[in-house]
């Protein structure tokens, strides 16, 4: 003997129409879920482009800084060094006399130039 059907021909109409019921409901547009703070691209590439120039300006500001402090150690390393003293003096003096020596011979040469010509 075959077992009745669960349930009367009501109560299939009903489950039909819940299951019709969360087909639709599966259906149905979500809302959006939208960010409380909500950045265009164009902004987002102008704050990405201020962030990199504030970020090279830092590292421009300290190289200059760290080339400011080399040169400043190296001008006190001068000024301590004696004989880096004598040397910068002596060298000075023959610059001073080879422009004197240069600037006679070319004196002498243009009277040697004016007898000829």
């Amino acid at each position: 003997m075959r077992e009745p059907k669960i349930g009367g021909f009501t109560e299939r109409l009903s489950t039909q129409a819940e299951a019709r019921k969360a087909l639709l409901a599966k259906m149905k547009p979500k809302p959006t879920v939208r960010p409380e703070v909500f950045e265009t691209t164009a902004q987002k590439k102008a704050r990405e482009l201020e962030e990199v120039r504030a970020r090279r300006a830092a590292e421009k500001e300290e190289a200059r800084q760290r080339a400011e402090e080399a040169e400043a150690e190296r001008q006190e390393a001068l000024a301590n060094d004696e004989q880096l003293q004598l040397e910068l003096k002596r060298q000075e003096r023959k610059d001073r006399k080879a422009a004197a020596k240069a600037e006679a011979r070319a004196k002498r040469e243009a009277k040697a130039a004016a007898r000829r010509g």
